[in-house]
This record gives structure tokens, sequence and C-alpha cells, in this order.
């Protein structure tokens, strides 16, 4: 997991760079303001990507879908006494109708109560308390400058585990997850290489549109727009996989 985590980061860093050369931030980048409150925030959002991909080692996707779509309930509970947002009450019933609508797609099975799914609860909730950051703070400090330092946070957490898990200890799981951290480096072969590389820069983009997004409104109304990530799953599944939804998808 270390390994695939540093090699986005790495796919990343072209992208990003021609957003800092575009947008003349390399003074913002290298003294950035709130640089702290950039710190937390990166390393929140970090251990919360940390956790789903754990999570998904030992459980289904389905499932571990269903609980990360816990967190706009996160983000609406929390929107109002971290930054003085006012919830109204279509908002929570988008909010409500979207989660049912993901139940009725993924139907989570029993694999739901697996220890592992703490793993994916930890991601929603690191992940809407790191976007709420984002919100303040994207007042302040450019996104690509955001984008850039969440990147660097992410590698950094990646070879931090790296280094203890290769030289400082060597230990024997048996749980999935834990395996899947903990596991020792391995040389990727080429596609997959290609693949994690890739999948950095669809990251880089992905973090300048969420900061932007939690720039310009609210937490609360943000939030629930990540339901539509079940429409790209069925787009997708069609298009790469052939796999063709059923009718309770639909």
């Amino acid at each position: 997991v270390y390994e695939a985590l540093m090699l986005r980061c790495i796919g990343s860093i072209p992208i990003l760079g021609i957003f800092v050369w575009r947008e003349k931030a390399l003074g913002e980048l290298l003294a950035p303001p709130a640089l702290g409150l950039i710190f937390v925030r990166g390393l929140i959002l970090g251990l919360a990507y940390l956790c789903f991909v754990l999570a998904i080692a030992a459980i289904p996707i389905a499932n571990a879908v269903a609980i990360y779509f816990t967190m706009p309930f996160f983000v609406a509970g929390l929107a109002g006494p971290l930054l003085g947002e006012r919830v109204r009450l279509h908002r929570w019933l988008a909010i409500i109708a979207g989660f049912i609508g993901v139940l009725i797609m993924v139907r989570p099975g029993a694999g739901v109560f697996e220890p592992a799914s703490i793993f994916a609860l930890l991601s929603a909730l690191g992940y809407a308390v790191g976007q709420m950051i984002g919100r303040p703070l994207s007042q302040q400090v450019s996104p690509v400058v955001i984008a850039v330092w969440q990147n660097l946070i992410y590698f950094g957490i990646g070879l931090a585990l790296a280094l203890a898990f290769n030289f400082a200890f060597a230990p024997d799981f048996e749980h999935p997850s834990l395996v899947f951290l903990t596991r020792a480096l391995v040389m990727p072969n080429l596609p997959d290489l290609l693949l994690m590389l890739f999948s950095g820069v669809l990251a880089a983009f992905g973090m300048m549109l969420f900061v932007n997004a939690y720039k310009y409104g609210e937490a609360n109304f943000v939030a629930p727009f990540e339901y539509s990530a079940m429409i790209w799953a069925v787009f997708f599944g069609l298009v790469l996989f052939n796999d063709f939804p059923d009718a309770l998808t639909w």
C-alpha cells in the first residue's frame, strides 16, 4: 500500500508542477501561510486514504463504498459546529436519499461487520474533517499550494511506512489489511507501474478540483455530490469491464 501511495504521488508531480507554473505560485509554495493547518489537513486526508485502501484489502469494495458514503453525514453534522454553516432540511434529505441509493446499488453483505470495516468508517470521518478544514484554508492559501503540500505529505506517509516495514520492523500478520500495510517492497511489472503512476495524474486533478469545490461552496452543499461517484461507477463498469448493471442498480 505504501509503495502504491508513493508511486501515485510521483505521478502527480508533473501535473501539479504545471499548475504551479501557470499560477506563478512558487513563492507561496515555498513559504505558504497557515502551514500548520495545511500539514494537519494533509495528514488527516493521507491517513483517511490509507484507511480506505486497507479496508478494501479485506472486505468487498461494495461494502467499503457503502460505509465510506457515511462521509456526507459527518460533513453535515460537523459543518454547523466547526464552520458555522446552517444545514437546511432539503440538504439533509439529499444526503439521506443519496445514501439510500448507494445501499440499493451496492447491497453490502455480512462482510460489513468485518473488523476492517472500521478502516472504511475512519476513512469517511477523516475525509470529512479534512475537506472541512480545506474550506477556511482555501480562503487563505492558493488551491495549488494546498494540493502540492497534500501530495508531499502523502508521499511522506508512504516513505515513513516503507522505511518502518522494510528496515525497522518485520511483523507477521494474518489479517489481509495488516498484510497489505506491512508487506515488503516489490518491483511492479510495467503495466502495474504505469497504472499506479497514472492514478497520480488523476489524483492531481482530483485534489485541485476538491480544494476549489470546498473553496467556493459550503461543505454541506458540496459533500452530497460525492454520490455522483456511483454514476461514474456504472459508466466505467460498462465501458471498461462490460459489467451491465442489474435492475435494482438502474
